[in-house]
């Protein structure tokens, strides 16, 4: 009965970071320096590839709509996040918090496949090197591409949906800072066993398949780094390797931790930490990693630079 006479919601209430008013505009500093970082750092990596020819490889086209999808789904939570930061009534309408669990379900899940399509780039390049550039041809990049985006827009429809279909008579107050889906599912008044079993499993079978792949992918490239005969080769082969591994790392551990673990041994706070790490510390890492131990992405900001400034003097000269 309690089902049948529900009324949706036409708002919800986000709790957002903190209720503290000492703490507000802190947390607001903060999370605007951190999402300029993301912002400034992700779009010039993708700019740099795009401007240095030496760049254009099936690895950085990989890495940079890996760029593009950090800023994309670190967009979709951190500026209404802010904004909650800074108003009394933190509230988010239905139909824009659908929109915000789709948009940053379909990048998060996007840059799973893009991440096995990184690792499988890397396999071909120290395990089959000969082949690399015939087997790793464009056609076959931009079809690994449109797969992993179309991978991604598939699962964040079936996780928006089942999910938004649920009668929400509990409350309209969601524990979190975003609208995710765990947070979501405790408000519904109906029996969400199944839900969280069908989104357990898109998501389960997302991740661990796509890590599963990686796995494979790596072991082969171990392998045959251990077969390497110079000690020179294997570190040249390891180097090109450990950012995406780093990467990886961070991503499913956070992603695993958030939607794998069953729902009654996880608390508000540990659902925030959590998501706070992959929306938030991950895309504002992956810059630093992909440029700060990777020689080609070093020499290409060197080039910028020099481009830049000469640029300038060349200015200041005709003024």
């Amino acid at each position: 009965m309690v089902e049948d006479n529900y009324t949706s919601p036409s708002e919800f209430i986000l709790l957002g970071f903190t209720n503290r008013e000492d703490l507000r505009v802190i947390c607001f500093v903060l999370f605007l320096a951190v999402y300029v970082v993301i912002f400034i750092g992700n779009l010039g990596v993708i700019a740099l590839i795009r401007m240095d020819s030496c760049l254009h490889t099936p690895m950085y086209f990989f890495l940079s709509h890996l760029s593009l999808l950090d800023v994309c789904y670190s967009s979709a939570i951190i500026p209404q996040a802010l904004q909650n930061v800074l108003v009394e009534k933190k509230v988010i309408s239905f139909m824009r918090c659908a929109t915000q669990l789709f948009s940053f379900a379909t990048c998060a899940t996007t840059e799973c496949y893009v991440l096995a399509a990184m690792a499988y780039d890397r396999y071909m390049a120290v395990c089959n090197p000969l082949l690399y550039s015939t087997v790793m041809s464009q056609r076959l990049c931009i079809g690994m591409l449109a797969g992993a985006y179309l991978a991604g827009v598939i699962s964040s429809t079936i996780h928006t949906v089942s999910i938004f279909r649920l009668p929400f008579c509990r409350s309209k107050t969601i524990n979190h800072f975003f609208c995710d889906g765990p947070p979501l599912l405790a408000l519904s008044c109906s029996d969400t066993h199944a839900i969280e079993v069908m989104v357990s499993a898109v998501v389960g079978f997302n991740v661990l398949s796509t890590t599963v792949f990686i796995l494979i992918s790596y072991l082969l490239v171990l392998s045959t780094v251990m077969r390497m005969r110079s000690v020179a080769s294997r570190c040249k082969a390891l180097s090109t390797c450990a950012s995406h591994f780093i990467s990886i790392a961070l991503y499913y551990g956070s992603s695993l931790f958030m939607y794998l673990l069953p729902s009654s041994r996880q608390s508000s706070k540990h659902d925030e930490v959590v998501s706070m790490m992959y929306s938030v510390a991950v895309p504002m890492l992956n810059p630093l990693i992909y440029s700060l131990r990777n020689a080609d992405m070093k020499n290409a900001m060197r080039k910028a630079k020099s481009r830049v400034l000469s640029f300038v003097h060349s200015w200041f000269l005709v003024s």
